[in-house]
């Protein structure tokens, strides 16, 4: 009977275990899509500061195209 249940008390063990198991895949699941947000976030502003670099780039070239015909 002691064997019984034992036995009983492994798989009650067993299952507490696999339900949390299951609560915290689906926590982490969550907190993936959460950063895959973030990180989304962050690289289109990332592209958003290179255009806006490569257009400051842009006219400052030309300012000093200007600079340059005026001392001319």
């Amino acid at each position: 009977m002691d064997r019984l249940k034992n036995l009983e008390e492994k798989i009650n063990a067993a299952v507490e275990r696999v339900k949390a198991l299951k609560e915290e895949k689906s926590l982490l699941e969550k907190r993936i899509r959460d950063l895959e947000t973030v990180i989304g976030d962050r690289d289109r502003e990332i592209e958003g500061l290179k255009t806006e670099k490569s257009s400051i780039g842009s006219q400052i070239q030309e300012l000093l195209n200007e600079l340059d015909t005026i001392e001319v």
